[in-house]
């Protein structure tokens, strides 16, 4: 089969996908006092995914976790700083600053993406307006995936599902939060799942935040190579800590009309139990 990256043509053959082989993963064992844990709910989840916000609730107090949520708190302003609107993207900083003013152990959202927003790129955004509880919210804002595996040790959960499935790694993930193979950790845990490796996946998906939509038919490209890889593997389901990306693949998916499907990380650790 024939799939490509812009202009570039590859044949790649069935065999070239397998299963990942990762070392066993062995049951976590909670703390014996509950961890409080601030939900920060991106604003796309909140308007696109609210079943992704409820799957990250349910996995974080059945794994032990005393949960909050702020419903003030609504947006990083990712989206205003990517388009180079900077004034508008630091009302919306500090007034997310504001927000996260917690005194819960940890903050926990389930995007890289905002999580590198808050430690990476608020400190040339608010500059010297910086409030003094931010090295706080720094240290304690954690994607999902970074809390379960680096905080909570988690190895398995009870988590099941039935059939293949491919990761798919965010460029935030990776770039930005330094997330590499803890999601596949997870996911080769869940029970009844097979975990495929592809090629090239830490090689963007083709969303890009604002890029899909000043360049649509170049996103557009990247997407159908993602899905195809996927498609070839003979993948039941497309998975990745980014909700973005998988609406991204899922808008592409949906107007081919592929039989496959896309879940964020949360949902598929809440799977079954």
């Amino acid at each position: 089969m024939l799939v490509y990256f812009p202009f570039i043509f590859v044949y790649l053959h069935p065999s070239t996908f397998q299963p990942f082989n990762l070392s066993p993963l062995q049951p976590f064992n909670l703390s014996p006092l509950p961890m409080k844990v601030e939900l920060f709910v991106p604003c796309y989840i909140d308007q696109f995914a609210p079943q992704v916000a409820w799957a990250t609730v349910t996995l974080l107090e059945k794994l032990g976790c005393k949960v909050s949520y702020n419903p003030q708190l609504t947006c990083c302003g990712q989206s205003a700083y990517q388009q180079g609107y900077q004034q508008e993207a630091r009302e919306v900083a500090l007034k997310c600053l504001a927000d996260l003013h917690t005194e819960a152990d940890y903050i926990v959202a389930p995007s890289p993406s905002c999580v590198g927003m808050l430690r990476k790129s608020y400190p040339d955004l608010v500059g010297k307006d910086m409030p003094a509880h931010y090295a706080d919210v720094q240290r304690k804002a954690l994607d999902l995936s970074e809390f379960l595996t680096e905080v909570l040790r988690v190895r398995q959960t009870e988590a099941s599902l039935e059939g293949n499935a491919i990761y798919l790694e965010s460029c935030a993930s990776r770039h930005e939060c330094g997330i590499q193979d803890a999601p596949l950790r997870l996911l080769k845990g869940v029970k009844g799942l097979r975990l495929l490796d592809v090629p090239d996946r830490e090689i963007c998906c083709g969303f890009g935040g604002t890029f899909a939509t000043r360049f649509p038919a170049v996103a557009t490209a990247m997407a159908e190579q993602k899905v195809d890889y996927a498609m070839l593997s003979q993948a039941d389901y497309i998975i990745s800590t980014e909700f973005a990306c998988l609406q991204h693949l899922e808008g592409y998916i949906k107007k081919q009309g592929k039989k496959i499907k896309c879940l964020h990380l949360a949902e598929v650790l809440v799977s079954g139990w």
